[in-house]
């Protein structure tokens, strides 16, 4: 693809081949935020520009606060792979996909100051454009779980909603009490369930705490409670999953 206009006005145009058109809309209504998990800036930003790699994203953010746009935004962007939230599974017709430069697990380096900061101007540029809600600026980890980790548990998402990006609330202490684990079946795991469910994750509604259970727990954790990442739905977790539910604007006003 030839060079573009950035829709954020400081960035600089890195065309790449790799988009289509929207289905199914013609906006984007969600934000996904990814690592690039390559060694170094310059070969991932080669990397989602190569043809064969068929793979693209909208922006990359390095680690001194540079923004690239590959995409266009109107354009769909092959950044999220086979992913899910609130029944959606096309997400990349979806949303706007941003990259963050760090090469990732398993030592996942500290995201840089000039970084966060740039990734913070952009999404609230991309909000304020696009009129995105707060619950809907996610973690690539959180519509596909289990497959993917990005950005991680060192991404500062609460520095992100005191700026007025996400949707988030201080995790609850861990402490001791019930919790329920991978093999455990009832009620009370269904209900569980059901609550991942009306936040938007894609879990099965079945009672039985299955392995599919135990990765999107995981993911919740690591995106809302990143101290301890293990799959188990304990108090902290439950806790600070009914807070973001009774924060969304339906229950809310109910």
């Amino acid at each position: 693809m030839s060079a573009f206009t950035p829709d954020y006005k400081t960035a600089i145009v890195r065309a790449s081949p790799n988009h289509t058109e929207r289905r199914g809309t013609d906006r984007p209504d969600m934000i996904i935020l990814h690592y690039t998990g390559m060694p170094t800036e310059a070969g991932a930003l080669d990397w989602l520009c190569t043809p064969e790699s068929e793979v693209s994203c909208h922006y990359v953010v390095n680690m001194d606060g540079t923004v690239y746009q590959l995409v266009p935004e109107d354009r769909r962007a092959w950044h999220a792979g086979k992913s899910h939230w609130k029944g959606e599974t096309d997400i990349n017709s979806h949303s706007v996909g941003i990259e963050i430069a760090n090469p990732g697990h398993p030592s996942l380096p500290d995201f840089t100051e000039p970084q966060i900061e740039a990734v913070i101007e952009l999404c609230r540029d991309i909000i304020d454009r696009w009129e995105i809600a707060p619950e809907r600026v996610l973690a690539h980890s959180d519509v596909a779980p289990v497959r993917k980790i990005d950005p991680g548990e060192h991404f500062p998402w609460g520095k992100l909603h005191a700026a007025g990006v996400g949707h988030w609330v201080p995790p609850a202490p861990i402490a001791g009490g019930r919790f329920f684990q991978h093999g455990e079946a009832g009620p009370p795991v269904e209900a569980i369930q059901s609550m991942l469910t009306l936040y938007g994750y894609g879990v099965p509604v079945s009672g039985e705490f299955c392995d599919r259970t135990k990765g999107v727990i995981e993911a919740f954790q690591r995106h809302f409670r990143p101290e301890k990442i293990d799959g188990v739905a304990d108090i902290s977790t439950l806790d600070t999953l009914h807070r973001l539910l009774a924060g969304l604007p339906r229950f809310k006003n109910a």
